[in-house]
């Protein structure tokens, strides 16, 4: 096979996940930029991309990302208000289906924890990497990952408990919701 065909392969297999990735990290635009970036890293260092690709890929974007954010903070900041922003008017919503306020709750819960404790979360649980290879996303042993997780699941509990006990006290839904452990 030659190095194009693998690279297609490459690309057509991982790329909506590392989109999904760098999207996650920076908003839609940029991170259609920094997936673009990580494809140019992966075609000039095919023969250094391990099996499987997919950690190797998601370590480029998230390097790629930190790179962005130490040239120009600003721009993080501001989509991490919007999306607070968003988050907070789309809770305030009445009449909604009972999902969608679950979804809210969860999501502004998300939004309160630290940009570290949002991306252990969310590698495993949105972007479905096991322990193992989030951990190589993030440069850390397998151990020093799953106790990270651990903690940051904890944080995220408390953080729905908080979220869910400021909803209307009429509201009859259960206020804890379980994060699932790996």
């Amino acid at each position: 096979m030659t190095d194009a065909q693998r690279f297609r392969d490459l690309y057509e297999d991982c790329h909506p996940r590392v989109l999904a990735y760098a999207t996650s990290l920076v908003g839609r635009q940029v991170g259609e930029d920094i997936t673009s970036e990580t494809f140019t890293v992966a075609w000039r260092r095919m023969r250094d991309i391990p099996t499987p690709p997919l950690p190797w890929l998601l370590g480029v974007a998230r390097n790629l990302t930190r790179e962005l954010r130490r040239r120009d903070g600003r721009q993080y900041d501001l989509a991490a208000r919007e999306a607070q922003r968003i988050i907070t008017s789309g809770a305030q919503v009445e009449d909604v289906a009972a999902g969608v306020a679950e979804r809210a709750v969860a999501l502004q819960a998300l939004a309160g924890l630290s940009a570290a404790d949002r991306e252990l979360l969310t590698l495993v649980a949105w972007h479905g990497l096991g322990p193992r290879q989030a951990a190589r996303v993030l440069g850390c042993s397998t151990a020093t990952f799953s106790v990270r997780l651990h903690r940051a699941r904890r944080r995220l509990e408390r953080a729905v408990d908080a979220a869910g006990s400021s909803r209307d006290p009429r509201d009859s839904r259960p206020k804890k919701m379980t994060v699932k452990e790996h």
